[in-house]
This record gives structure tokens, C-alpha cells and sequence, in this order.
């Protein structure tokens, strides 16, 4: 039977402190709220129990973050899209940031199994002076275990209303998309980090942040398959292609720590979790 699993997360500023509220119908969950950088950031883990998707599941995630609060919110694995017999796999998210919120969104990899038949949205609505920062990893198969992803479709959607959209279709038929030097050339990982904010950044904070991340690129092994961008005056981008995921999220998290100290003024806490 299809899971249709739903998770309502708000954030509040209350006394200095970051305060996370949820309410959940179905296989979704977040552990307990962690601190580790002071009371004004709070960490959540979120967790879906059945491990992945299959045909047919659907799971709705939103996150609101009041006024003055900040939340991160990571997972601790990666969400998998099993293979599917017809029906579609599905998630839908929805981060709503309002005046002067910041949201972090680090969930590990998606993992598209092979003949899998899935969909994942994005979509973040941010106030004036709202700030987010995130990233996406779709990893394509298991190649590592003889398992390459033949056959299937995955659609990913990213997108900040009036402002910026990225739609992807990666269909495991389109070998000129998988193979081409102008297509995913071979590779069998996408992955982008992003800046977006509610107002203009500024030419000074939007140069240094790509001057911190083009630094990073510059000594890194996927220089020659990674690229910074602003698409316009309230998004920076990092993109990457890459042969498997950890290599992209060692550059992801290199790159994070230094938008975070450069445009926060913040230091480099990643979650517990990712050291577990």
C-alpha cells in the first residue's frame, strides 16, 4: 500500500532562542532539536522510517521560519526512489522563510535506483531580508554495485517563485543526455548548492561569493566539472557533475562553510549527524 506522508515544520524566535514545532501524519518525523552553535540556530534531523519511495508514495514536507529564527534542517541518509512498476514516486517540498529568517536545507543524496520512476520539488517563497541556503544531490543508480541506472525517469524541480527555476528531466533512455560532453558526459552524480535571498545581495556580497567558491574549485579535483554562477542579483549557484557522490559533497560542504563564514559571519558547524 502507498505511504502519503506528511510533515509541517515551523520555526520561532522566541527569548533568542529558535524554537521547532511539527506536526506529522504518516512515516515523517524530526529528532530532537540540537544547539550546537548557541540558542539562535537550531539543527533538526529529518527522518522518513521506511528508508525510501516507491511507486505510488508521496511525502509533503513543509518548513516555515518566523521572523529573526534560523533552522537547518539534514537527514541522515540518503532519500531513495526504488524502482517502480508504473506509478510515481513523489516529494514535495515547501520552505516559507519571512522577514529576516534563514533557513539551511543539507539533506543528503538522492538515490535514483534503476526502472525507478520518480519526482522531487523544491520551492522556497522568501520574504525581504529572508536568506536560504541549500543544496541538492542526485546520485543515478548504483554503478559501484553493478547496478546502473538503465532504465527509469527522474524530474527535479527547484524553484524560488517570480525569482529563479531550475527543472530537470533525466530519462535513463536519453543516452545522448548521459553521454553527451554537452549532456551529464558519463557522469552518475548532480549536485547544487545555492544562495537565495528575499532582496537584492548586493554586488559586493554576490562577488565574494563566488570568489569564495571559485577559490575552492580552483584546487579541487572536479575543477574541470564544476562552475559558479549568479543568475541574477538574488542567487548564487555552485553546480557540479561528478563520477559519485562523495566527492561532490566534500566540495558542497567546503564551499558551504565559506558562504556561510563570508555572508553570515558564521563558522563552519556542520550537523552531529554527518559525523556519526
Amino acid at each position: 500500500m502507498p505511504w502519503h506522508a506528511r510533515l509541517q515544520l515551523n520555526y520561532t524566535l522566541e527569548n533568542a532562542r529558535t524554537l521547532a514545532r511539527f506536526e506529522h501524519n504518516g512515516p515523517l518525523r524530526i529528532l530532537r532539536s540540537l544547539y550546537p552553535e548557541g540558542d539562535g540556530i537550531c539543527h533538526n534531523v529529518l527522518v522518513h522510517p521506511p528508508g525510501g519511495l516507491v511507486g505510488g508514495d508521496t511525502l509533503d514536507i513543509s518548513a516555515s521560519v518566523g521572523p529573526g529564527a534560523h533552522g537547518l534542517i539534514t537527514t541522515p541518509g540518503a532519500t531513495r526512489f526504488y524502482r517502480s512498476t508504473g506509478e510515481k514516486a513523489l516529494q514535495r517540498t515547501h520552505l516559507a522563510l519571512a522577514e529576516d529568517a534563514r533557513m539551511e536545507w543539507l539533506p543528503l543524496e538522492a538515490l535514483c535506483y534503476n526502472a525507478c520512476q520518480a519526482e522531487n520539488y523544491l520551492t522556497i517563497n522568501l520574504a525581504p531580508g529572508a536568506e536560504c541556503m541549500g543544496w541538492d544531490v542526485t546520485a543515478l543508480g548504483l554503478p559501484h554495485a553493478g547496478q546502473p541506472f538503465e532504465t527509469g525517469r527522474f524530474v527535479q524541480h527547484i524553484e524560488v517563485p517570480g525569482l529563479w527555476l531550475e527543472r530537470g528531466v533525466i530519462d535513463a533512455a536519453d543516452r545522448r543526455l548521459l553521454h553527451s560532453p554537452l549532456g551529464l558526459a558519463g557522469h552518475h552524480c548532480v549536485a547544487s548548492l545555492f544562495f537565495a535571498t528575499g532582496a537584492p545581495l548586493g554586488k559586493a556580497r554576490r562577488d565574494s561569493a563566488l570568489d569564495a567558491a571559485r577559490a575552492l574549485m580552483d584546487t579541487h579535483a572536479l575543477k574541470a566539472t564544476a562552475g559558479a554562477t549568479s543568475p541574477n542579483g538574488q542567487v548564487v549557484v555552485l553546480r557540479m557533475l561528478t563520477p559519485q557522490v562523495e566527492p561532490a559533497m566534500q566540495l558542497l560542504k567546503q564551499v558551504r562553510a565559506a558562504w556561510r563564514a563570508t555572508l553570515w559571519q558564521l563558522g563552519a558547524e556542520s550537523p552531529r549527524i554527518w559525523s556519526t
